[in-house]
Order: C-alpha cells, then sequence, then structure tokens
C-alpha cells in the first residue's frame, strides 16, 4: 500500500514488539489501537496507515473485549472450584429467594 517491503527481521521484530506490548491490553474497548499506533512506528510504516485499520478494528475489538471478560471470568470460577471456594446455590434456595 505505501510500497514498504519488510525484512523477514523487520516482521520478526515487528511480531516481537506487539508480543511485548500486546501483554498490557486490559479488557477495555480501543485499547489496541493505542497499542498498534505506538508499535507501527518501530517498522517505519506510517501513522497515517492506521485510518485503514480503525475502521475495522473497531468491530474486531469489541469480539476480543468479550473473548477477554469471558476468559477472566472462567477463570475465576475454575480457580475457585481448585481451592475449594465455589459454592453455588442450590436449586432450592434459589427458588426461595425468588419467591
Amino acid at each position: 500500500m505505501y510500497g514498504i517491503d519488510l525484512s523477514m527481521y523487520e516482521q520478526i521484530t515487528l511480531m516481537l514488539v506487539l508480543m511485548i506490548t500486546s501483554k498490557g491490553i486490559a479488557g477495555v474497548p480501543g485499547v489496541s489501537f493505542v497499542v498498534l499506533l505506538a508499535t507501527l512506528g518501530t517498522v517505519g510504516i506510517p501513522i497515517e496507515g492506521l485510518a485503514f485499520i480503525a475502521g475495522i478494528d473497531r468491530i474486531l475489538d469489541m469480539g476480543r473485549t468479550v473473548v477477554n471478560v469471558i476468559g477472566n471470568s472462567l477463570a475465576a470460577i475454575v480457580i475457585s472450584k481448585w481451592e475449594g471456594q465455589f459454592n453455588p446455590p442450590s436449586k432450592k434456595e434459589l427458588e426461595q429467594q425468588v419467591s
């Protein structure tokens, strides 16, 4: 698109930088866009190219956020079951709370 050919070294560098910077991404919508903006500068890709990604990334970001939140919730349940701390209410208890 911009006529930039990345060498194998630059591609590996980009991948490593993205792997390191993505570790700090929280389950907050829009954070990945900021990390991508900071990372593109390390390889010399123009920041203007981010405008093309911005339209698509919003849709993808919603999916990433959902997966992140579900994964964190599931991890908390699994760990609490391993520790013997997970005590879900029985059907009777739920019925009593509703009535």
